[in-house]
């Protein structure tokens, strides 16, 4: 009897697993929208080489899964690269690459608390670059409220 009860009970929490896994893998899991789409949203707070190997894995990303949402979230130092006029250690702009991948859907947010305690205004930064009340913030509530998964390069 006990044996059969011990049997009963791994049987269910197997069944309990398995729905639990399958749930993990629907379409409705917490990185895609009520259609499936993967949605993902970059943190970029350290600077200039951050920003270079985020481009990069930007342009990967949407290469290998082009339907992917993808935002980017700036804050901290994260913001220098969205500041016109910045440059990568060869002297190449952030302007053009920023401007094909907000063309490709990539959305790009700027930490509005970031630019105060900066002292960087508004008018400096790329114009694709939309800012928000708070980075860390944005973030959070991609992540909760809207599914996104996490991603920092």
């Amino acid at each position: 009897m006990r044996r059969a009860f011990i049997r009963a009970t791994a049987a269910l929490a197997a069944i309990g697993l398995t729905a639990k896994a399958a749930a993990a893998q629907s379409p409705s899991s917490t990185a895609t929208s009520g259609k499936g789409r993967v949605k993902v949203v970059y943190q970029l707070s350290e600077g200039i080489d951050q920003a270079v190997r985020a481009m990069a894995n930007l342009r990967n990303h949407l290469n290998a899964a082009p339907d992917t949402k993808i935002v980017v979230v700036a804050f901290g130092y994260g913001v220098d690269f969205l500041v016109e006029g910045a440059k990568d250690s060869r002297g190449n702009t952030f302007e053009a690459p920023v401007a094909a991948l907000t063309s490709s859907g990539v959305d790009f947010r700027v930490c509005h608390n970031t630019l105060n305690a900066r002292h960087i205004s508004e008018q400096n930064l790329l114009m694709d670059a939309k800012v928000v009340p708070a980075g860390v913030v944005e973030v959070a509530r991609l992540q909760f409220e809207e599914g996104y998964a996490y991603l920092k390069p």
